[in-house]
């Protein structure tokens, strides 16, 4: 912080404001592939996204037609962490649905 000193022997200290920025954003998105049940799909989108039935359904038939689809939007390391719980799961049923993530 910058400061001056006065005449009587103290030093003044003047706050400069920092402009902080808002954290960056990272969508996470499911792949389509051809094995996965969409059961499954939906099922991933309602535990680990909590999207409701209606909206997780939305969400999968648009990975399923469109190869692709946004699960949610976060900051870095939860992206990072759902990407890593949504395979980790998948894995376990013996599924190969993969899960990135990208800038929003």
């Amino acid at each position: 912080m910058p400061g001056r000193e006065d005449g009587d022997g103290t030093t003044t200290v003047e706050r400069v404001p920092q402009k902080t920025e808002p954290p960056r954003l990272y969508q996470v998105l499911l792949l389509n592939d051809d094995f996965t049940p969409m059961e499954f799909v939906v099922m991933i989108l309602q535990e680990y996204f909590r999207h409701d039935l209606d909206t997780a359904t939305q969400i999968m038939l648009k990975i399923h037609h469109d190869g692709r689809g946004v699960c949610g939007v976060f900051t870095k390391d939860v992206a990072a962490t759902k990407v890593e719980l949504v395979l980790a799961a998948a894995r376990r049923a013996g599924h190969p649905l993969q899960c990135i993530m990208e800038a929003a």
